[in-house]
């Protein structure tokens, strides 16, 4: 215990709260010796970072148990990688970054329900390099992350919708193989839609 505190930069009696508020995981028992290891020193060192950027300590055991309970990444990637989509690694603290005071229990737990973050040891990955950096360009915006991944649910809706009649469509038509080879014009017709129709919402709108 000693030695953890002291490789983490704090005291034996702040380890021993941390331990008592369940913020670090018990260690591994051999008799009556206690055997603290890197995950340990992993997670005190991103409590430090966490309370640097202003969380609190119940919002990080609050954060800690989303953690704990989220999907593993090899449930989360499937029997492999996007073939298009970039996974990106990431410290929580990394990801308290990206979105300031925005990354908490309930956005956490979305995010991982949605299937945007999984994770790997004492790391998050995140599925996709583009979905995290236009999440995080909103949340600049002034949109709350809870918002942008409400909205995020209801666009994967669609997009399952969508994926389905392009599949279906050049299945009819050819082997398995051309969905692969012909999905980024399924793209293109999404993209082109999708700004027509932003176009006609903005006419509706009006001035103002």
């Amino acid at each position: 215990m000693e030695e953890l505190a002291r490789l983490a930069g704090i005291t034996v009696r702040t380890l021993r709260f941390y331990r008592e508020r369940k913020l670090i995981p018990p260690p591994r028992r051999e008799g009556r010796i206690a055997w603290y290891d890197d995950h340990h020193l992993a997670r005190l060192r991103t409590i430090s970072a966490l309370l640097e950027r202003g969380h609190t300590l119940n919002g990080i055991a609050e954060l800690a148990e989303a953690f704990d309970h989220g999907r593993d990444v090899g449930d989360l990637l499937g029997l492999g990688a996007p073939t298009e989509e970039t996974p990106v690694r990431l410290t929580p603290e990394q990801l308290a970054d990206h979105f300031a005071g925005e990354v908490t229990a309930e956005n956490l737990a979305a995010a991982m329900d949605l299937g945007y973050l999984g994770t790997d040891g004492d790391e998050i990955v995140h599925i996709s390099r583009r979905l995290l950096d236009v999440s995080a360009a909103l949340v600049r915006e002034g949109i709350p992350l809870a918002e942008v991944l409400a909205a995020g649910k209801r666009v994967r809706e669609h997009a399952d919708a969508l994926a389905e009649l392009f599949t279906d469509l050049i299945m009819r038509h050819g082997p398995e193989d051309d969905v692969q080879r012909l999905r980024p014009l399924a793209r293109s017709v999404v993209e082109a839609e999708l700004s027509l129709a932003m176009d006609r919402r903005l006419r509706k709108q009006g001035p103002g």
